[in-house]
């Protein structure tokens, strides 16, 4: 019934496993693929007509996690998976983008790729096992796919390379680097970093490239023994005439637009060119084909004037060489009732950056198929429609927002205070106001002066840069910040955070088929260069933490004994409640007696301090205390005295001047303040205390209590 076939193989310590045959027969092709108990089902399918008014290569990628492959219900309401988590969408961009340059320019044939994860082991990500997937489906399927691609995880733990490390292994490891490539060359980079050197995130690429071609021999193998048919697809051939045609229409007119340096003015220049084109050689009568050959005409004209100066050595489109970094603005404090801000402009491009604090009831509870955990710093990016002068729909965050805002995390993530030092939960939120390049890398620099602005002791400053390629045959430019039509008519946008001593966060992505190690090696170094020109800008602009806004609560940790939460929170929460009402506070207790509280002023958190302090201190044997009598013990020549809140103790009274005592009420009343010392606290908690003070008996004369 089945024509099943299995390829393993050995990746790092992982066994993977890849079949077809079995399992959704009616896709184009079908893998399941097994690293660990982590299973991932990869579905491509594929449309061999193109629609009509295509202009365009339609790729979609959906990687989904099922809740039962961590043997999980989902919560809410439905009880059943709900819109993409961020996890599934950063994943689903991750095998998008070393898949898309691969298939040859002029395919607008619709392609789909899904990737469900129906098994999870928490130790093994599947995010690796899912690219494999979809590269080895890709190679089954016939398409014109210029692959297999491998990929594949590495860290760093014990300054030694580590090829797909667990979870575990992960947490002692000084970084997550994820890269992706084809036999030859890579394609695509995302990492984050311990402040490590170039000279090692360099190593790590290299390493995670050379270890894939395990992985890359395996599906070639995989895909010998299944022998898929392949499609019989052409490239159209250039048509001279056409291409005469619109350079004698257009050609003038676009080396014009590129010497004009404004953004605005130069893209109602090329508008221009265009629509004359469209005038004189596109009708109602031209079909789909046709009017798609004449668009990637005019963009091959674009791009052969903008890279045709570059390579040739002139000015880049807004005047500058191939090193120079656009003018920098920065400023902090924009806004006056935000907790931190910056507006940072790099040339066209603009990010108003605000920094929010707040306490641990802020932490995002993420439900992750691995299981549940809570993050304490956040950063959001946002890029309306008006950043780049258009008309659009606002609405609910796109691929690409979360990709760019979760790239300036991770360049952001190894300069936080640890929790103990600064417990406050961070949200960054970086609008883009302008944009033409790098608004992510922008983000970056907005992201870190923020958050000194509100006065998060970082521990170093932060600053990111993106650098484009330039490659033709054996020449090559690599381009220091780069512009967007640098980045539309390039062949690489590879972006590099990181501090004066090293890098944060790498990403790298190519629309080619592949680079080699040294131009790697030239854009880092190049990068290097000029992330350091832009951190001594902000250094300049914010040297260090600034003072807390008078807006931001103010945080107070102290700890007590965990016997004493109970007393703290009181019976059914009642004392606490009492606490932060009294106080305008807000008061979290973590089970291993750390208590945060929240005010808006030190005078509130002091006094929230204080009664907690009064409910969990514990009487000190030899120490003196001012008590309230609040019982009379006559029968046992005694008095209970309370010392403290919710602490009482054991007045024993014999003899008052040598003078045996019959009725302790002669001498002491209900609601009188005595000063008594503490003479002994039993394992049980128990009391028992002296009178220090000379005691007054009603119609007597003074006494001394012994």
């Amino acid at each position: 019934m089945f024509e099943k076939h299995i390829k393993t193989f050995q990746y790092g310590d992982q066994t993977v496993t890849l079949e077809t045959g079995e399992i959704a027969r009616q896709a184009a092709a079908a893998v399941k693929v097994s690293m660990g108990d982590t299973v991932v089902l990869v579905a491509v399918t594929t449309n061999k007509d193109v629609k009509e008014g295509q202009d365009f290569f339609p790729l979609t990628v959906d990687y989904l996690e099922r809740t039962y492959a961590a043997g999980k219900i989902p919560g809410g309401f439905f009880k059943r998976e709900g819109k993409q988590s961020e996890k599934e969408i950063l994943t689903s961009r991750l095998i998008d983008r070393p898949i898309r340059p691969l298939f040859p320019e002029g395919f607008y044939h619709d392609i789909q790729i899904v990737a469900m994860v129906v098994s999870v082991d928490p130790e093994i990500d599947s995010d690796i096992p899912a690219m494999l997937g979809a590269s080895a489906a890709l190679v089954l399927s016939g398409v014109p796919f210029a692959g297999p691609i491998g990929a594949a995880r590495v860290g760093y733990v014990n300054d030694q390379y580590v090829l797909n490390p667990t979870k575990a292994q992960l947490a002692k490891s000084r970084l997550d680097l994820v890269v992706a490539g084809t036999e030859k060359a890579v394609l695509m980079v995302e990492s984050e970093a311990d402040i490590l050197s170039e000279e090692i995130m360099l190593g790590a690429v290299v390493y995670g490239h050379d270890q894939m071609q395990a992985a890359i021999q395996a599906i070639n193998e995989f895909a010998d023994a299944v022998n898929p048919e392949v499609w019989d697809w052409k490239a159209p051939e250039t048509n001279e005439e056409l291409v005469a045609k619109v350079r004698e229409i257009a050609g003038e007119t676009i080396k014009e637009a590129f010497k004009i340096r404004s953004k605005q003015a130069r893209s109602a220049k090329l508008d221009e060119a265009w629509s004359a084109v469209k005038e004189a050689l596109i009708t109602e009568e031209t079909d789909t084909l046709a009017a798609n050959e004449i668009k990637g005409i005019f963009k091959h004209l674009e791009a052969d004037v903008v890279r045709g100066q570059i390579l040739d050595g002139q000015p880049r489109i807004d005047g500058r060489d191939t090193r120079t970094v656009r003018p920098l603005n920065i400023q902090t404090g924009v806004l006056p009732r935000t907790h931190g801000s910056a507006l940072f402009t790099r040339g066209e491009t603009q990010a108003l950056a605000v920094a929010t604090l707040g306490t641990s009831r802020d932490e995002q509870i993420i439900d992750a198929l691995s299981g549940e955990y809570t993050d304490r710093f956040m950063l959001h990016y946002n890029f309306p429609p008006y950043s780049t002068g258009e008309v659009g729909r606002m609405g609910a965050p796109k691929r690409r927002e979360i990709g760019h805002g979760r790239l300036a995390k991770r360049a952001l993530l190894a300069v936080l205070p640890a929790p103990e030092d600064f417990s406050y939960t961070m949200r960054v939120v970086s609008e883009i106001t302008e944009s033409n390049g790098s608004s992510s890398m922008a983000s970056v620099c907005g992201g870190c002066l923020s958050l000194l602005s509100a006065g998060v002791p970082l521990k170093a400053h932060v600053a990111g840069i993106a650098m484009g390629l330039i490659l033709d045959n054996n020449k090559f430019a690599v381009l220091t910040d780069i512009l967007g039509d640098e980045d539309h008519l390039g062949d690489m946008d590879f972006k590099v955070a990181g501090t004066t001593e090293g890098v944060t966060a790498l990403q790298m992505d190519i629309k080619i088929q592949g680079i080699t190690k040294e131009i790697m090696q030239i854009a880092l170094a190049q990068a290097k260069e000029a992330r350091l020109h832009i951190l001594a800008q902000m250094k300049e602009a914010v040297a260090g933490p600034q003072e807390l806004s008078a807006h931001a609560p103010r945080l107070f940790t102290m700890k007590i004994n965990p016997d004493k939460i109970r007393d703290v929170i009181g019976k059914g929460g009642e004392t606490i409640r009492a606490i932060t009402a009294e106080t305008s506070t807000e008061i979290n207790i973590a089970e291993d007696g750390t208590i945060t509280i929240a005010a808006t002023t030190q005078e509130a958190g002091d006094a929230a301090k204080a009664r907690i302090e009064q409910i969990t201190a514990e009487v000190e044997v030899g120490k003196v205390y001012s008590g309230t009598v609040v019982k009379i013990l006559d029968n046992n020549v005694g008095a209970i005295v309370s010392v403290m809140p919710g602490k009482d103790g054991l007045v024993h009274i014999s003899q008052i001047a040598h003078e045996r005592v019959k009725n302790v009420s002669d001498y002491l009343q209900v609601g009188q303040t005595v000063d008594v010392k503490a003479l002994e606290v039993d394992d049980r908690g128990r009391v028992r205390l002296s009178i220090k003070a000379l005691l007054e008996a009603p119609a007597r004369e003074e006494k001394t209590a012994e």
